[in-house]
This record gives structure tokens, sequence and C-alpha cells, in this order.
């Protein structure tokens, strides 16, 4: 993803509280398993 501009990065919407997040340099190796936007949303699954 370098060079990309950040409103043009990637995007998915949090399976828990439905708040949309963007694509992060460590979720690179494994952004299609990503449904979650933070540990705490995670925890209440």
């Amino acid at each position: 993803m370098k060079g990309v501009k950040k409103q043009d990065l990637p995007y998915k919407i949090c399976a828990e509280c439905g708040f949309p997040f963007v694509w992060r340099k460590k979720w690179e190796k494994n952004w299609a398993e990503v449904k979650y936007c933070s540990d705490k949303c995670r925890g209440r699954k």
C-alpha cells in the first residue's frame, strides 16, 4: 500500500459495532480475515 493516499485505502465495517475502519499496516498480511475494528470489539463478540 505504499504511495496510496489515506482516503484511497480500503475499508471494512466492523462486525460488532458497525463502525467503518480503514486498512492498517499491521493487518497487511491478514486483511482478508480482519472482522473487528479493535480488541474491545473482538472481545465482545
